[in-house]
């Protein structure tokens, strides 16, 4: 179901008023639908889905991912949390994945941004350059 442009600004201020410093508080989030799904104002499935659709997005650009062909040693884990804390704030959740079809190399992926510096990746642009 697509929100109308009402449906998406409420959803928007809504969304604002969650955030506690920039920050998504879960317990302002969860009050927030709760209050709307007791209210039911009119259009109010529109909202609700918008605003989980905001959540799920900012949940995602707080979350990298980050691939590799072996596990990682710890000195090289901190070196990666501690870059990506630098570039997206200290409260980005990191998981670290193990993926044997990289080969080798780095994957990480947070929310949009993809920054692929695999083996796999490299082999397959110099094949498609032939």
């Amino acid at each position: 179901m697509k929100a109308s442009k009402q449906a998406q600004r409420d959803a928007k201020q809504l969304f604002q008023a969650c955030l506690t410093d920039g920050v998504l508080d879960e317990g302002r989030a969860l009050a927030a639908v709760n209050a709307l799904a007791e209210k039911k104002p009119r259009g109010y499935h529109g909202i609700m889905a918008h605003f989980f659709k905001l959540v799920q997005m900012d949940v995602a650009k707080r979350t990298a991912n980050v691939s590799s062909s072996t596990a990682l040693d710890d000195a090289t884990r901190g070196q990666i949390q501690a870059n990506i804390a630098k570039n997206y704030g200290e409260n980005a959740q990191v998981n670290f994945l193990v993926d044997g079809n990289l080969l080798g190399g780095l994957r990480v992926q947070i929310g949009s941004d993809v920054f692929d510096g695999s083996v796999r990746t490299r082999l397959n642009t110099l094949k498609d350059s032939f």
